[in-house]
């Protein structure tokens, strides 16, 4: 019995996209997935995105970012919390990635947020995933 994780899915995708460096990648949309697409942007990992239908499917085109070099600017993305482990962590215990250099994504009740605006805003959440 295989349990599907959507977000496990997307990060893969990404992940092997840039790993391959591939100018784009297409990743079927939710709003979970686009607001974590919407954080990559804001953080600089990505180039820019934009939603696509084809078949009357929408999609989320996510265009990579790469440094001068052609070195994917994304080194690295785990899945923390799963659909069988859930991990939660309060705004006081919030994990630092690498750092400082990364940012790991936080579900919390004011939505999906980087773990320095959730300290900064006080609540803590579900870890979605680490990005360095």
């Amino acid at each position: 019995m295989a349990a599907s994780d959507p977000i496990a899915d997307m990060l893969t995708k990404i992940r092997n996209a840039s790993l391959a460096k591939h100018e784009k990648v297409e990743i079927t949309n939710s709003k979970m997935k686009l607001q974590i697409v919407k954080i990559l942007k804001n953080e600089g990992f990505i180039k820019n995105f934009k939603k696509v239908t084809k078949d009357n499917v929408t999609y989320i085109r996510v265009f990579l970012k790469y440094d001068d070099d052609q070195n994917p600017v994304i080194h690295g993305l785990d899945r923390i919390s799963t659909p069988g482990r859930r991990v939660y962590c309060g705004y006081k215990d919030m994990p630092s990635v690498f750092n400082g250099n990364g940012i790991v994504v936080v579900s919390s009740s004011t939505g999906v947020i980087t773990g320095k605006k959730a300290v900064d805003a006080r609540v803590g959440g579900e870890l979605l995933c680490t990005i360095w």
